[in-house]
């Protein structure tokens, strides 16, 4: 299991990526061209087969046990209204997941994942990053670890998701940072903001981008800053499985946003990541394509909690059936290749 025991771990670790096993996605790719169809006419389900073989390490790579991890964390940038839902919506849907009730529940027992649920001190909001940093470094680097310790040796995909309200904000800020742009490029209307509430995102996204942007210097700073537990705690997940050659599957806005600060420090890390889908927030089409991610899935998804993950999963479940599972011509006594 991996901890990063301070911010020079975690950084170091982000500098030095571990590669996916390219023997294995050679031996993958000399099975797709005796399977018993047109080469490429399963189209990305080869892709996916071929990634999955490289991250895990076989020939025939499985998904007999993916785990779902969802991530919540409270927000004190939340009192300045730009969310359409109050910060006690967190913790009340964290106990929805507990008694299986949430749509993550239900879809994750749909692709046959494990439901793992990390409640990061929801009674402590972060402080409002349009007046001060959002974490102390311990309360980062505690983020950080929380989210590193739900990946173990051994899962053949890891589902991320997050909950916590007001979270879109520090999103876009994240973005913003990374990428660049104004705030209101990143901004979308999240739970459902009218009008004004998309005004006080921008706001506050501006804002806590002239406070904290020039100090921003790392992904482990910029995630203190501008982040949140629930962010922080995505991107730990996300190194801590590249660290374990562990294939992930993003989801929306939140998700992909956790990625960027390490991304702007080091693109590779989006190499064992695939993107579930691109959701209907405004900014996430734009992420996707700075973080160089082609989303599986477009189904106007909103909803966060790894649910675009989860559906994702299925499509992962059904290339590598059709990887494993094929005959080849050998076997299927057909003549030449099709």
């Amino acid at each position: 299991m991996i901890r990063f025991d301070d911010r020079a771990a975690f950084a170091a670790a982000l500098a030095d990526l571990p590669a996916p096993d390219a023997g294995a996605t050679e031996s993958a790719a000399a099975r797709q061209r005796v399977l018993t169809k047109p080469a490429g006419s399963l189209g990305r389900l080869e892709e996916i087969a071929l990634f999955m073989a490289g991250w895990q390490g076989r020939e025939r790579p499985r998904a007999e046990r993916i785990r779902a991890a969802i991530f919540a964390g409270n927000h004190g940038v939340a009192a300045r209204g730009v969310s359409a839902f109050p910060a006690e919506v967190t913790a009340q849907m964290v106990a929805n997941f507990r008694h299986g009730g949430a749509a993550i529940n239900a879809l994750a027992q749909a692709c046959g994942a494990e439901l793992a649920v990390v409640a990061l001190d929801l009674e402590r909001p972060t402080d409002d990053i349009c007046v001060a940093a959002a974490m102390s470094e311990a309360d980062c680097l505690s983020a950080i670890n929380a989210g590193a310790v739900a990946v173990e040796p051994g899962l053949d995909l890891l589902l991320l998701g997050e909950m916590g309200i007001a979270n879109s904000t520090p999103a876009a800020a994240l973005c913003a940072q990374a990428f660049g742009a104004a705030a209101a490029h990143w901004v979308g209307r999240g739970t459902g903001v009218d009008g004004d509430g998309l005004a006080r995102k921008a706001e506050a996204v501006a804002r806590a981008l002239a406070l904290h942007g020039a100090r921003c210097a790392d992904a482990f700073e910029t995630l203190r800053r501008l982040g949140g537990r629930e962010i922080a705690a995505l991107a730990g997940a996300v190194l801590a499985a590249r660290m374990l050659r562990v294939p992930v599957m993003l989801d929306g806005f939140i998700g992909c946003a956790a990625v960027a600060p390490l991304a702007k420090d080091n693109p590779a890390i989006v190499g064992h990541c695939m993107a579930a889908h691109m959701s209907a927030e405004a900014g996430h089409e734009r992420l996707l394509a700075a973080l160089a991610l082609e989303p599986l899935l477009r189904l106007d998804m909103r909803l966060g909690e790894g649910s675009g993950a989860a559906v994702a999963a299925q499509i992962v479940r059904s290339a590598l059936a059709a990887h494993g599972g094929m005959a080849t011509f050998a076997e299927a006594a057909v003549a030449g290749a099709l």
